[in-house]
């Protein structure tokens, strides 16, 4: 087992009972949008394509869809499952709003956090009351995309409305 599991004390008879499937990190990422802050996000050059004609495609419908987070590698991953350790939560509290360290759909590259230019806080289940999220229920399968964590979702996360993740074509 990885030893960066073990010290956030994630077991592996955690991860098996979760049935957490394993992810790998993009070999080839694109800077696809920058932030107003000058954040960089990355997607694989594919999925990149897809969230440019989806964007396109939703403003064009008068929907602003607005990227919040994408790639996020293994070792930020550990970061962030730390932080919530040091704020006091427990291991089994966190990843159910948090995947473990190698295995988020993020550390693929074809993950995406999407919010919304309406008054609504970001990664937050009120995401669902917004246009942007009717809009994508409507239409983010013809780009590729599909939530992966609707309610009641397998893997025991909390319903995400805001994650949307890419479907490689078959080739």
């Amino acid at each position: 087992m990885n030893l960066a599991l073990e010290e956030l004390g994630i077991s592996q008879s955690l991860l098996d009972a979760r049935g957490f499937i394993a992810q790998e990190e993009a070999r080839e990422l694109a800077i696809v949008e920058i932030g107003e802050d000058g954040r960089e996000f990355m997607l694989t050059p594919t999925t990149g394509a897809a969230w440019h004609s989806m964007k396109n495609a939703a403003q064009e419908d008068g929907v602003a869809l607005v990227m919040v987070s994408a790639f996020r590698s293994i070792q930020r991953q550990a970061e962030i499952v730390r932080s919530k350790l040091d704020d006091g939560l427990q291991i089994t509290e966190i990843l159910t709003v948090v995947a473990p360290p190698g295995y988020s759909e993020h550390h693929t590259g074809r993950a995406i956090d999407i919010g919304s230019d309406e008054d609504t806080p970001e990664l937050e289940i009120e995401f669902e009351t917004t246009v942007a999220f009717a809009w994508l229920t409507r239409h983010a399968g013809t780009f590729g995309f599909f939530m992966s964590y609707p309610q009641g979702n397998s893997s025991g996360y909390q319903y995400e409305p805001w994650h949307w993740c890419f479907k490689e074509p078959s080739t």
